[in-house]
């Protein structure tokens, strides 16, 4: 089933997002916390990739699993990165042949090694150029795309990042989902300017529990989330008591969703980091509909 169809035929969509592992005991481990988030009637599972996009044949790989074992809709990430137009067409044919029906269109980040992203040698430079050709050769298929509550880390500004998500979304994407964040007045915000500057999809709230306070600071020193004040310095104050760190980061999270759902987001995306206590604790804390 592809996003539009999601959206228009749920209430409410809940989506949750993994990473290929890299281990077969990861794998293992990954596919019974996936068992286990599937009782909580996801709309669909999204995949990432690796850097450079060394996991792409991977994330085909669970996305089948994810349809055939789950028996939910898939999301596939897909990004420009080190690819020509032809590598991209031919990667997007795969993915269409191997019943992916989602993709989650992004422009990647610069390499390993490299600070400023430079396109391929006959590759695109931008997540709208990459979204725009998804539409023109699959126009059947599901596009969503990145939306940064607190701006993208190298935009000039706001006002040129919303320009730049209206141009993603211009160009054929289904439902935009968000880099995660910590201060629900921030999606509030964001959301309101997406309505004023004409972009009518789904904006989906993204959602990353702190499980590890030092995990999600180095996560967040990456793509400029902020951490309020005073969750940061209960976290602080527990940084050698993993099972603290984990209590107050999920309940922060529970308030964080309850308040989102009552202010009728459309869903939420969970950023679950391959685990699925804190999902789960979440999740159990909600009113979500049922299968």
């Amino acid at each position: 089933m592809r996003l539009p169809d999601l959206f228009s035929s749920r209430g409410f969509v809940l989506s949750i997002e993994m990473f290929p592992p890299k281990t077969a005991e990861s794998s293992e481990a990954l596919k019974r916390s996936l068992l286990s988030l599937n009782q909580f009637n996801p709309a669909f599972l999204s995949c990432t990739y690796g850097a450079g996009g060394s996991t792409q044949g991977q994330t085909l790989d669970w996305c089948q699993w994810i349809q055939q074992t789950l028996q939910r809709p898939s999301m596939a990430h897909f990004t420009c990165v080190s690819s020509t137009v032809d590598e991209l067409t031919a990667w997007l044919q795969q993915a269409w042949q191997a019943g992916v029906r989602n993709i989650m269109s992004l422009r990647g980040d610069p390499p390993v090694g490299q600070q400023v992203f430079t396109a391929a040698e006959g590759g695109l430079s931008h997540a709208s150029d990459l979204t725009a050709l998804i539409r023109r050769l699959y126009p059947q298929m599901g596009i969503g795309v990145a939306g940064y509550p607190e701006k993208h880390v190298e935009a000039p500004s706001m006002d040129a990042d919303l320009q730049h998500l209206k141009t993603k979304v211009d160009a054929g994407a289904d439902a935009v989902f968000t880099q995660l964040f910590f201060i629900n007045r921030s999606f509030f915000e964001f959301r309101d300017q997406c309505v004023l500057r004409g972009i009518t999809v789904p904006v989906v709230p993204g959602i990353m529990p702190i499980t590890d306070f030092a995990r999600i600071r180095r996560i967040t020193a990456m793509c400029g989330s902020i951490i309020p004040v005073e969750l940061a310095t209960q976290l602080e104050a527990v940084r050698d008591d993993a099972a603290a760190q984990f209590e107050i980061g999920v309940e922060h999270a529970i308030r964080q969703c309850q308040q989102l759902q009552a202010e009728g987001v459309p869903g939420i995306h969970f950023y679950a980091l391959n685990k699925s206590d804190a999902c789960e604790r979440i999740l159990n804390s909600l009113s979500l509909p049922s299968a």
